[in-house]
């Protein structure tokens, strides 16, 4: 296949809004759960799967594999659209399209067809990279190991986000005879796959970010895949749909900000109208809840174009116009994440000015706006992504593009 066979099969966009009214109708029957699913913890198990049936899990493959084609800006306003119903569902679909976006990136063949056709079928992915307790920076205790004529995985993985929902496990394992780091894809249906929803976090609770445990989990040889050959804008990627999680979260509280103040009958005699829809003040915190979720929106789909074109360039033959578009996913969701997280933090925090104290009723669960948008920007420390540009606007210091978290080393001595 010559490069430009190749980049005439690439997803390169289609048109959005045909693309997302297939969704929308979906995304609104899962927003009118999402209160009780938050009081209840229940997992939203019946919501994935309305997706998957739906072929949302498919956006990305391209259209002569039957997927939609779509480009990675638009993914990514989908998923906004989709966080503004429920914030945990983007979450819990982030190693999928993860995984997607590492087989769009391979080298077309069989086995990329076979998992094409996978994605096709409405089959998701859950990912398992962390380890937690007394494992090193740097190191993988989780092993994959070839055992009487298979290969056997054998660990156990923290935050394994989205895993309780999905057929397979993008799993971060070392392989126990060369002491390579790979990615292994297992299968959940099996017996040496437990599954835990022990995540203990006071937001996105229904994420399905639990343990998993692997004891001689069956694995493929050919699902075995050597972690150097990842796609280069991985942590980009995942940042990008913690971007869209968080404006989407600043788009529900606008919606829900709005609501209640169009129909509150109550005011307070400091105020400046006979009903709180009129007073001037509560529009204005109305006003800028809105335009900081339209901000949080709008940079979340900007820093996804270096991305597309990351992966465009991929096949392009043109290793400086790849790299730098790499570097550039790599600034972009960094940049977009120092801002958005401040715009949509103070967006679900504001959003209390405008009612009054009985907003604070876990009945209307307003505070999961916050608690949510602080759990998603914990993710991967600000602080270092902020230092990381900086580094590289003064010194053009190449940013990272894989990095860990473990023990110390000093922390023994």
């Amino acid at each position: 296949m010559t490069h430009r066979d190749e980049f005439s099969s690439l997803s390169t966009g289609t048109d959005y809004e045909q693309l997302a009214s297939r969704f929308r109708p979906i995304f609104a029957r899962i927003a009118e759960g999402a209160v009780e699913r938050e009081r209840t913890r229940t997992l939203p198990h019946e919501q994935i799967k309305w997706l998957k049936e739906a072929g949302f899990g498919a956006v990305r493959v391209p259209v002569e594999h039957g997927g939609a084609g779509a480009s990675l800006p638009q993914l990514f306003a989908l998923l906004i659209e989709l966080a503004a119903a429920d914030s945990n569902l983007p979450q819990a679909l982030r190693g999928h399209f993860a995984f997607v976006e590492d087989r769009l990136n391979a080298p077309a063949g069989e086995q990329r067809d076979v998992w094409f056709k996978r994605f096709v079928a409405g089959e998701t992915f859950g990912n398992a990279w962390t380890e937690v307790g007394d494992v090193k920076i740097g190191d993988v205790i989780t092993l994959v190991s070839p055992k009487d004529g298979r290969w056997v995985l054998n660990g156990r993985k923290y935050y394994s986000t989205g895993s309780i929902f999905a057929d397979w496990i993008d799993v971060y394992a070392r392989r126990a005879d060369t002491g390579a780091d790979v990615i292994a894809a297992v299968r959940t249906a099996q017996p040496g796959v437990t599954q835990f929803d022990d995540w203990d976090g006071f937001g996105q609770r229904t994420t399905g970010s639990g343990t998993s445990v692997f004891e001689d989990a069956v694995v493929e040889a050919e699902d075995v895949i050597d972690f150097s050959t990842r796609f280069k804008y991985q942590t980009a990627f995942y940042q990008l749909v913690h971007l869209a999680t968080l404006a989407g979260i600043a788009r529900a509280a606008e919606r829900e900000v709005a609501r209640h103040v169009a129909g509150r009958k109550r005011i307070f005699s400091t105020g400046n109208a006979p009903l709180a829809r009129l007073d001037p003040q509560i529009q204005q915190v109305v006003g800028e809840i809105s335009a900081q979720a339209y901000a949080a929106a709008a940079i979340a789909v900007r820093a996804a174009e270096p991305a597309q074109r990351a992966y465009l360039a991929r096949f392009g033959g043109d290793e400086a116009a790849e790299k730098a578009a790499n570097i550039d996913a790599e600034i972009e969701s960094a940049q977009g994440q120092v801002v958005i997280a401040d715009l949509v933090l103070r967006a679900t925090a504001d959003l209390f000015d405008a009612l009054g104290a009985s907003s604070a009723s876990e009945r209307l669960a307003l505070d999961r706006h916050w608690r949510n948008a602080r759990t998603v920007a914990t993710h991967n420390p600000l602080v270092y992504k902020a230092r990381i540009v900086g580094d590289w606007s003064i010194n053009g210091t190449e940013p990272p593009y894989v990095w860990q978290i473990g023990g110390s080393p000093a922390a023994s001595k």
